[in-house]
């Protein structure tokens, strides 16, 4: 996962420090929702290409989050029933992303074994101004400046989401806490033996100053402002990256 990818050894690369914490007053562009639906999964689903027990397979999701081992939530985009009642889900799922501009991938599961939630944050980061910006419902609550991607290895845009949340170990490059995403780097197909996935995360035994564009992909942010974030988000909150 991160920089280069960030996977269960958490390694991080280049770029990042110097604290801009702020509250902005514009920067704003499309209109964002003020609720997202989510739905935690309590076992781990079969993925099709549509609302039917017959519908291709696509794949399976597990129950359960790969780093913090906690469930997996998913950001709700659907519903339907199919001609025997039963519901089916439309989810954005955790993966890759090869296209820079291509949204996450989606696929139908099951209603059953799963929870449902509303969360009311979401996550914008706006690759070109090099911020990350936090909304609760609909309203843009903080801005934060941040180090992003650089052209050769730049952060995939798109629609995602926050995967998981986790405190980083003591002395770890890209502390104090990371926000692993379901954007997978364009360039990267692994690394350390993670996914080429995308995470904010702190500045921490690492260098750079905020509003450059000098990582490997992930997006970097002061360990005030990573620290506030963290605080707030939750797993299936949507994550914008434009």
């Amino acid at each position: 996962m991160c920089s280069k990818s960030m996977g269960r050894a958490w390694t991080f690369a280049a770029a990042a420090v110097a604290a801009s914490l702020l509250v902005a007053a514009g920067a704003e562009a499309a209109p964002i929702a003020a609720e997202q639906q989510a739905v935690t999964l309590l076992d781990v689903k079969r993925v099709s290409s549509g609302p039917s027990p017959g519908a291709r397979m696509l794949g399976v999701v597990s129950g359960d989050r790969p780093i913090t081992l906690r469930r997996t939530t998913l950001p709700l985009l659907a519903e339907q029933r199919d001609s025997e009642g039963r519901t089916w889900l439309k989810v954005r799922l955790p993966g890759r992303t090869l296209t820079r501009r291509r949204p996450a991938p989606t696929g139908w599961i099951s209603a059953a074994l799963t929870r449902r939630s509303t969360l009311r944050w979401h996550v914008v980061v706006d690759v070109k101004q090099r911020k990350v910006l936090a909304y609760r419902d609909g309203r843009l609550m903080r801005s934060f400046g941040a180090i992003v991607g650089n052209p050769r290895t730049p952060t995939p845009r798109g629609d995602h989401f926050i995967e998981e949340t986790l405190r980083m170990p003591a002395g770890s490059a890209g502390g104090p806490y990371a926000l692993a995403t379901s954007a997978r780097s364009s360039v990267y197909q692994e690394f350390a033996g993670g996914p080429g996935q995308i995470a904010l995360h702190g500045v921490s035994g690492i260098g750079g100053q905020m509003g450059t564009a000098v990582s490997h992909g992930c997006i970097r942010m002061t360990s005030a402002g990573v620290t506030w974030l963290q605080q707030y988000i939750q797993p299936g909150t949507p994550l914008t990256i434009r």
